[in-house]
């Protein structure tokens, strides 16, 4: 019991930073109806970014406090995914929007693989190391859990919790859905639908960032290549939860994490990549529009 508790933790964990990422997918989608695919590497790019961000503070700085750190290495990487995400829609994404369906599709492939070819040339192949920022660890009835892994869990709750109030709550809100519903209509309105885009890119590139960031302080390694695997799991989770829901994109994070965690316990960790993907092929059978999601209707 013990164990299956330990992997649940683990599983919760890992399921937080898949979250995150899933709700930058679903919010894009949820708007103008396109896959970012380029949404992994904004992650990667964060966790890159919050790297540098932790050698300048280590070269200028004798002692900086943990807390103090991790969050300048947020918010410098949230301003700076956020700038990338920001001109990407503008300069890819905004000219093809009303071209046929599949030219946004392949520019974000094209994105991706240019944004993960930049990292790998300024920064390097190799793996990207850091001393452990975050190292207590509290056991209780044979049971670990780790300061960065608590960390991870109330820092992904607190920001679902804002990011809900501000879709459900605000003017800003009332926009993007006025927009996810119809742009054209939302447009007529007086809403600026090109500026809604973008802030809506921002704030997927920021929550990317907290990602990437989370993502460094729990692994204490990064590299130019980690932004497609764990890219690929946040769209499968945005998917399995319902894309275009908030709770359902962390809702799936939370089954890839749980899903990952046991499997890798209790059987080949080879397959625990086929064991994630399989458990959506066989959600979206019985529910197309996954857990949480909403069946689309038709405009006639």
């Amino acid at each position: 019991m013990q164990y299956f508790v330990q992997q649940l933790i683990n599983g919760l964990t890992l399921g937080s930073i898949y979250g995150l990422i899933a709700i930058g997918y679903t919010m894009v989608y949820g708007i103008i109806g396109m896959i970012n695919f380029a949404h992994g590497d904004i992650f990667m790019v964060g966790a890159f970014t919050a790297l540098i961000v932790f050698l300048i503070l280590g070269a200028m700085f004798y002692s900086v406090p943990v807390v103090v750190a991790l969050l300048i290495m947020m918010i410098v990487a949230m301003l700076l995914t956020g700038l990338y995400n920001w001109t990407i829609e503008k300069v890819a994404y905004r000219p093809l929007r009303g071209s046929f369906r599949l030219a946004p599709l392949i520019t974000a492939i094209g994105m991706s693989i240019a944004l993960s070819n930049f990292v790998q040339v300024t920064q390097g192949p190799r793996n990207k190391p850091i001393p452990p920022l975050v190292s207590q660890v509290y056991t209780i009835d044979g049971i670990s859990v780790s300061l960065k892994q608590i960390v991870i869990v109330l820092v992904t709750a607190a920001l679902l919790a804002i990011f809900w109030y501000l879709v459900n709550r605000t003017a800003l809100g009332r926009a993007q859905r006025a927009c996810e519903q119809d742009r054209k209509m939302a447009a007529l309105l007086g809403i600026d639908v090109d500026r809604t885009i973008s802030i809506t890119f921002i704030m997927g590139a920021a929550l990317a960032a907290v990602a990437g960031t989370l993502f460094l302080m729990y692994y204490g390694v990064v590299v130019f290549s980690d932004g497609f695997v764990p890219g690929v799991k946040a769209f499968t989770a945005a998917v399995l939860g319902g894309i275009g829901s908030l709770p359902g994109a962390v809702l799936g994070g939370l089954l890839i994490g749980f899903i990952e965690s046991m499997w890798s316990a209790y059987f080949s960790i080879d397959y625990k990549d086929v064991a994630a993907f399989s458990i959506l092929a066989i959600v979206l059978i019985f529910l197309p529009s996954g857990i949480l999601g909403r069946p689309e209707v038709e405009k006639v």
